[in-house]
């Protein structure tokens, strides 16, 4: 599907795939291995058919326009295959034998995993194209309770370049924002309680990965200024406590770190006060800029620096927070272009502003989706600017379906992004692979006498007769039952979630 034009060059949106077998026949496989098989290719259309895959035939979607406008010629003549950031190749693992073949780079394309949105608008009866794109990093990638924190190489999960670019005359502008896990040896696995505690590693050198991870953003994006918005209270704090000691122990002048714990300064329904994040950074964004170029391909302004934004998953209070950056590097860049007259807002332009608020709000739905497995929450006030009791409903239902997804069904994600990135490969010579491995006993007795117990307390209560005295012992019997095996079942929460069983994850905790 056509996303549309970006700067002359179609950007193409992957909807449909074949899933074409090497091998004509499957009959050399024993039954295990061809369960296996039918497992294993499950897992890669399962990631196929994530929403968000994007390519294009002629151009880098790779790099953000600041990066392309600084490269040498020969970089230019590289084919897309080579010059391409590795980060956020996510067919970079099915592209590897075309890599030592430069004979074949013209016919095979990176393929980015995200959101893209291109859009054709008008103020004051200008046409310009606006268009964010948001490129999520292949590196640590998978999903929201199973990959946390950081690698040994200092990768952050959940890792997201967004570019927002403006188009008008020949004239460019864009602005880079990223997102990203904190930074340092951290986990929250599953085990069936709505929110499980955090656990901070205490066998690691946190500093070690934390510096090259920021090592590797100051090359790539200049300064960073760390917007946390986790809470400052409860299972939150240690996380903010210690990423504030991170920062101040690095001692590199390159990065700021500014703590802002959203949800209490947004609670009832306060979120005009976001405005006190706007301004506390309003200096520095205006001290970044951003890149922006002129119709002769001219560099006027670099973005010297970038705003690094998390939450715990990177998803809600990190989109909302993103999206009010851009808008105000995009209210500067349309005056300086002349699209808005001096005194003009952004706000101001009914028919674009609600293009900028759903363009935004889509891009957090996808981001949440890939990562979490729903749609994003809080994007009633990314849409209308404002929060609504329907909103208010709707995340309490995306939270529901996170809390199954997380327990019950991201081992099975977590596993095909693992196979279909290559961090596990299938080799044919192994008998016994880890999807063979059988469940612990409790995963299959305990839920069964939970429900029988359950179930009789109901039945007691149903056909109560005369004898209330020999009811009421039988509903206490079934009911303590069930009420012991259900603690036991919360007990061993970790035995009882969907976990991942091809790649062994670092246990932190």
């Amino acid at each position: 599907m056509k996303v549309g034009d970006l700067l002359g060059h179609a950007v193409w949106k992957a909807l449909n795939f074949d899933i074409i077998s090497y091998k004509k026949t499957v009959l050399h496989l024993n039954d295990d291995q061809m369960q296996d098989n039918k497992t294993f290719v499950s897992m890669i259309s399962s990631v196929l058919h994530t929403d968000g895959l994007y390519f294009t035939s002629d151009y880098d979607l790779t790099h953000s326009l600041q990066r392309l406008a600084n490269t040498s010629p020969d970089f230019q003549d590289m084919s897309l295959l080579e010059r391409a950031d590795q980060r956020f190749v996510w067919n970079g693992h099915l592209l590897r034998e075309f890599m030592t073949q430069p004979e074949l780079h013209r016919f095979v394309y990176p393929v980015v995993h995200g959101f893209i949105t291109i859009n054709s608008s008008s103020i004051n009866g200008k046409v310009f194209e606006w268009i964010i794109i948001s490129r999520r990093s292949c590196f640590r990638a998978g999903v929201r309770y199973y990959v946390r924190g950081i690698d040994s190489e200092g990768h952050a999960a959940n890792f997201v370049e967004t570019e927002q670019i403006v188009q008008y005359n020949n004239y460019k502008a864009s602005f880079v924002q990223t997102r990203g896990s904190i930074p340092f040896y951290w986990s929250q696995r599953p085990n069936l309680k709505y929110k499980p505690k955090p656990q901070i590693s205490k066998v690691v050198n946190h500093l070690d990965g934390f510096q090259r991870h920021f090592d590797s953003q100051v090359v790539l994006y200049g300064k960073q200024v760390i917007l946390n918005l986790i809470n400052q209270k409860g299972s939150e704090k240690p996380l903010e406590l210690a990423f504030d000691k991170m920062v101040t122990s690095s001692g590199n002048g390159m990065i700021k770190y500014i703590a802002f714990d959203f949800h209490k300064e947004c609670s009832r329904m306060r979120w005009h006060r976001l405005q006190i994040l706007l301004d506390s950074v309003s200096e520095i964004q205006d001290e970044f800029g951003y890149f922006l170029v002129d119709a002769e391909g001219k560099v006027l302004m670099n973005q010297e620096g970038t705003f690094r934004s998390n939450c715990m998953d990177c998803l809600d209070r990190t989109n909302v927070i993103q999206s009010l950056l851009a808008r105000r590097a995009l209210q500067s860049q349309l005056q300086k272009m002349g699209l808005l007259h001096l005194g003009q807002k952004i706000e101001d332009q009914t028919n674009f502003e609600k293009i900028y608020k759903n363009a935004w709000a889509d891009n957090a739905d996808a981001c949440a989706k890939q990562y979490a497995g729903t749609g994003a929450l809080k994007t009633d006030f990314t849409r209308m600017g404002k929060r609504t009791v329907w909103g208010a409903v709707m995340d309490g239902w995306n939270s529901a379906i996170r809390y199954y997804k997380n327990n019950f069904s991201d081992g099975f994600r977590q596993d095909s992004i693992d196979l279909f990135l290559g961090n596990y490969a299938v080799d044919e010579a192994d008998w016994i692979t880890p999807l063979q491995d059988p469940k612990d006993w409790k995963f299959l007795t305990l839920p069964i006498v939970m429900v029988v117990a359950f179930s009789m307390c109901i039945i007691c209560l149903l056909m109560a007769g005369d004898t209330w005295t020999e009811t009421l012992a039988y509903v206490l019997f079934w009911g303590t039952a069930s009420v012991l095996t259900g603690g036991l079942i919360l007990f061993n929460g970790r035995d009882f979630v969907d976990a991942p069983k091809l790649v062994q994850k670092e246990k932190l905790d």
